[in-house]
């Protein structure tokens, strides 16, 4: 796993990189990635990108009584990747809205994008209510965002 954050004008993150690996298991039986596994890959990575602005979700959970759920996912597969490929997820804010966050992800290999995906998630309390994003994480979130 390898954990980076690229930056942009204003030294601030603006783009989160997370390597993986394709193991066997994440193939089917024609040797190439299952389509519904880039979900969990893009799933890893959220949850990486949250560790890396320093938000725990477990923190979320027993100090705002929040959690984040996906509400809506979009992927277009462009290629496939193989067994032992190395992958490069890439994961941008595109809108930070007061209680959801819609995120670009892509998966590629090497200079070959594999798949780009827009995952709407949203903040909810235990009872699965909308909550708006505790402003302290907002803000967190808000800096990782890209100006250009």
């Amino acid at each position: 796993m390898l954990l980076n954050l690229t930056s942009s004008q204003n030294n601030m993150p603006a783009e989160f990189i997370w390597n993986v690996r394709v193991y066997y298991e994440d193939t089917d039986a024609g040797g190439i990635v299952y389509y519904a596994n880039y979900l969990k890959f893009f799933e890893r990575a959220r949850t990486e990108w949250l560790r890396a602005i320093h938000v725990e979700q477990h923190a979320l959970l027993q100090e705002h009584d929040v959690l984040f759920v996906v509400k809506t996912v979009s992927a277009e597969y462009h290629a496939p990747a193989k067994l032992d490929d190395e992958l490069k997820l890439t994961l941008s804010i595109e809108k930070l809205g007061r209680a959801s966050i819609q995120f670009v992800q892509q998966a590629w290999c090497g200079e070959r994008l594999l798949n780009t995906a827009r995952v709407k998630v949203g903040c909810v309390g235990s009872d699965l209510s909308p909550r708006a994003v505790p402003p302290a994480v907002a803000e967190k979130m808000r800096s990782t965002i890209k100006t250009d």
